[in-house]
């Protein structure tokens, strides 16, 4: 789609989840089928290893004028079907009140409360902060405690998640440099699943209690390549070397616009941001062509904005009037007047 220039100069520090893999690893199978009822599969992002080589490599082909990656001939984008089917987390029930809270503190109750369900939820909201959300390192902060309130049957985490890693890749590109906040574990998972030239992953879509991240994990192939010659094959990717659907995907309906809006706006815990899922129709088997992102430019901004409580009412009243295709399984093709 367009050209993107110049390197950007991208951290991926996160913080260290070791002791919270530890706590995980010493719980019985009784605790952690409670935490999977709960939260699903989030657990299984602790075993993900972050290639900061290809994460780099990939932060500079990102493209924030469509809020998506242009590799080459290439465009994808990780979708709210995608990331939900990999966490499997389409609804979260609410959560106890609790506020911004170092990880020692947070430790310290999971490791003493003498309530299991509780130590299951204060577990989740440490997993959320610390990986999901790593803003504040060795703290959950303020914004994503109150997101965890509003987890309940209206609330999902999908959206927040993908605005959170639009809008840090956005400032990343366009800054030229700055920290990624988002959660690069995840970002990791969806890309393996799409690239070809990395080990194909095994899925057993239709058996019961399935987990694609459990499978991702344990098909990941850890290889040494150098940032550059990650940016090298990037740049030159092209459709063959792509898995349009991931594998774990099953055909259904796609969100591609809320309310008046000609895309999916998104609504994350500092800011809002808007993606197309129509620029990435082949993700769901679909014919691609040439959609319509007018104003999808402007469609970030921040909470602490003058206008922002009146555009945040706008787009939570377009996320009751959503518009979806139904996806059927099929070769993915372009129009004659797509242009790679």
């Amino acid at each position: 789609m367009s050209e993107l220039s110049g390197y950007t100069r991208i951290s991926v520090t996160q913080n260290n989840l070791q002791e919270l893999k530890e706590i995980w690893d010493q719980w019985g199978n009784e605790t952690k089928q409670l935490f999977y009822g709960n939260y699903r599969d989030l657990p299984y992002l602790l075993d993900v290893q972050i290639d900061e080589h290809l994460f780099r490599a990939l932060a500079q082909f990102w493209n924030p004028a469509y809020s998506c990656f242009t590799f080459g001939e290439v465009d994808l984008v990780p979708t709210v079907e995608e990331y939900t089917a990999l966490l499997r987390c389409p609804r979260i029930k609410e959560k106890g009140e609790c506020k911004c809270i170092s990880w020692d503190a947070l430790k310290d109750l999971i490791l003493t409360h003498p309530d299991e369900a509780k130590r299951v939820d204060v577990f989740a909201l440490s997993l959320y902060g610390l990986m999901v959300f790593p803003r504040a390192l060795g703290y959950v902060d303020e914004a994503t405690t109150d997101l965890f309130h509003r987890l309940g049957k209206r609330v999902a985490s999908v959206p927040a998640i993908l605005a959170e890693t639009f809008k840090s890749l956005g400032a990343c590109r366009k800054a030229g440099a700055g920290r990624f906040v988002g959660c690069a574990q995840l970002l990791l998972a969806w890309f393996y699943s799409h690239f070809r030239l990395i080990d194909k992953v095994v899925c057993r879509v239709f058996f019961e209690d399935y987990s694609p991240l459990k499978d991702i994990v344990a098909s990941i192939r850890r290889v040494d390549v150098p940032e550059e010659n990650w940016i090298a094959l990037l740049q030159n990717l092209q459709s063959k070397d792509v898995e349009w659907r991931a594998p774990w995907m099953i055909p259904g309906e796609v969100l591609y616009r809320c309310g008046s809006f000609n895309w999916v706006p998104l609504l994350g815990i500092l800011g809002a941001i808007g993606y197309a899922p129509l620029l990435v129709l082949r993700q769901f088997g679909l014919r691609q062509f040439v959609p319509a992102t007018h104003g999808l430019t402007q469609s970030e901004f921040a909470y602490r904005e003058a206008d922002y409580k009146k555009r945040v009412g706008e787009i939570s009243n377009a996320w009751n009037k959503t518009c979806r295709l139904k996806g059927v399984t099929i070769s993915p093709a372009t129009t004659s007047e797509y242009v790679e």
